[in-house]
């Protein structure tokens, strides 16, 4: 695809240097299609890879994409099944990020998943690991909720250690025992689908965040579409808090 027009109409605007996205809408796409709902996750997972390329291109810095909840074990049996196989291929097949200066974690406890998947997440992450384009964060067993008491848990852990003061326990101290330790908080979350909640998505680090929710299914969504929403995000005006 030629990105020039898209890139043009982005000249000149202020990015956002994260972007959180919830991949939503994979089963639905294909129940359209009267397809299986592997169908439909097969086809996001391709949309997946389009979007980090193009977001790389746009000069984004971070993206978060939303992969499998700590709640979607609750799945059918079958479909979860599906779910770590597409996974398995696609770190299988992740070796072409090295060659486009992608750099590649995972976000979540991925403590539930085989061995064979946490080798092949290592090596991704290492062998990703010097790139110094846009980061992929890959939220895989991921529930913000989990993540901010395990955070809280860490920091009794190293006050009760004598680590740290708990009378010096701040935002910063929560924000760096977080799994996005180190990144920019989230200034714009993008929900295809049509539904506009959050579903336990990087709630720490989207408090200022600006959504857009779109109605668009997620294999359907489009560098048109992830043009259309960050220049929707330039057209905000983010207070923080403050006098508009």
């Amino acid at each position: 695809m030629d990105y020039k027009p898209l890139l043009e109409r982005l000249k000149g605007i202020e990015l956002p240097r994260h972007v959180g996205i919830i991949m939503d809408g994979n089963g639905r796409w294909a129940q359209k299609r009267m397809l299986p709902r592997s169908a439909g996750h097969r086809e996001g997972a391709n949309t997946f890879g389009k979007i980090a390329r193009f977001a790389r291109e746009c000069g984004i810095k971070y993206i978060t994409f939303y992969a499998f909840s700590t709640e979607n074990w609750r799945r059918p049996e079958q479909e979860v099944r599906e779910l770590m196989e597409l996974l398995h291929k696609f770190l299988r097949d992740s070796y072409k990020y090295k060659d486009e200066n992608i750099r590649t974690l995972f976000l979540g406890d991925l403590s539930p998943l085989s061995d064979a998947l946490k080798a092949e997440i290592k090596r991704v992450e290492e062998g990703s690991a010097d790139n110094t384009g846009l980061t992929v964060n890959i939220a895989l067993n991921y529930g913000s909720r989990d993540e901010i008491v395990r955070a809280a848990r860490a920091l009794a852990r190293d006050a009760k250690a004598g680590a740290i003061d708990p009378e010096a326990v701040d935002e910063q101290a929560l924000s760096d025992r977080l799994y996005t330790a180190g990144m920019p908080d989230c200034d714009l979350v993008i929900r295809p689908s049509g539904e506009q909640r959050l579903s336990n998505f990087l709630l720490w680090q989207s408090a200022y965040a600006e959504f857009v929710f779109m109605d668009i299914l997620w294999p359907d969504f489009g560098e048109e579409d992830f043009t259309n929403a960050v220049l929707e995000y330039a057209r905000r005006s983010r207070r923080f808090g403050g006098i508009g």
